[in-house]
């Protein structure tokens, strides 16, 4: 599973093989600050995200993650400044 940290968040994204049809589909957490060192706080819980789309490749699916991450971090407002 990719990871990428900006600032305070870090971001997990990852492909996961369909079962019932042929492809990949997208999957994101967003981990945000915690008090505790030893704890990770999920402000984004693990979740499928493009429903609607089935990917080709496990590559394609984790480039999708990784962009929907981002503009849920954007939306929110919560990503770091660069």
């Amino acid at each position: 599973m990719p990871t990428e940290q900006l600032g305070e968040y870090e971001i997990d994204y990852s492909a996961v093989r369909m079962t019932d049809v042929e492809g990949w589909a997208a999957y994101v957490t967003i981990y945000g600050p915690s008090p505790n060192p030893m704890h990770r706080n999920s402000i984004v819980p693990a979740q499928r995200v493009a429903l609607e789309q089935v990917f080709a490749s496990e590559a394609e699916a984790e480039a999708e993650a990784h962009k929907i991450a981002l503009a849920m971090l954007d939306e929110k407002s919560v990503r770091p400044p660069a």
